[in-house]
């Protein structure tokens, strides 16, 4: 009788953990919260200013690598979380998005400058020398290659073509693949704000 007791009370208690986890809101996007990479940045924005995650501390904070010679994923990426940050409304100011370039060689303060803010003016543009970039690639456990040009300088770079997402206190928390919905991903940012 007592071992019968005891295995109803571990079935219900086992029960009782399935009907939580399926109660629980989850996300649209990837969920990566713990993973153990995409820790931190040290890298330099359009205007001139040292930036590292920390700095955005109380905002969602979503990272996207790429470049700004990019024919479709990067200004798509942008545009959709530019929208994503006019559907939050007054919640939008609480978004911070920094899109990390991955060619150094090409992508100058100037040129970012120019580019990421004409999606929304509080988009930020990252850069780094090629050692930095590597290294915040490496990190964030993104992929990027130069592919060759009819020209030297009109390369394009195959890159890995998803957004991170910090949350308010700074952590890892998602990561939107490349084909999700924006009313998704705004979703998705109400939760974590």
């Amino acid at each position: 009788m007592r071992r019968l007791l005891l295995g109803l009370g571990v079935a219900l208690l086992v029960a009782l953990a399935g009907c939580r986890r399926q109660t629980e809101q989850s996300f649209n996007s990837v969920d990566i919260t713990g993973a153990g990479y995409a820790r931190d940045f040290s890298l330099t924005d359009q205007n001139g200013k040292h930036r590292t995650l920390a700095e955005f501390r109380g905002k969602v904070v979503l990272v996207f690598f790429g470049y700004t010679q990019c024919p479709d994923v990067c200004p798509t990426t942008l545009a959709d979380l530019a929208r994503v940050k006019a559907m939050l409304g007054d919640a939008g100011d609480k978004m911070q998005v920094l899109f990390i370039s991955v060619d150094p060689e090409r992508d100058t303060p100037a040129v970012l400058a120019q580019y990421v803010p004409s999606f929304d003016r509080s988009f930020l543009g990252l850069y780094g020398n090629a050692e930095e970039t590597a290294r915040t690639a490496k990190e964030f456990k993104v992929i990027y290659q130069k592919v060759p040009g009819k020209t030297a300088t009109s390369y394009s770079v195959d890159h890995t073509a998803g957004t991170y997402v910090f949350d308010p206190q700074g952590r890892l928390r998602l990561f939107i693949k490349q084909s999700e919905s924006v009313d998704a991903i705004a979703a998705d940012l109400r939760r974590l704000m």
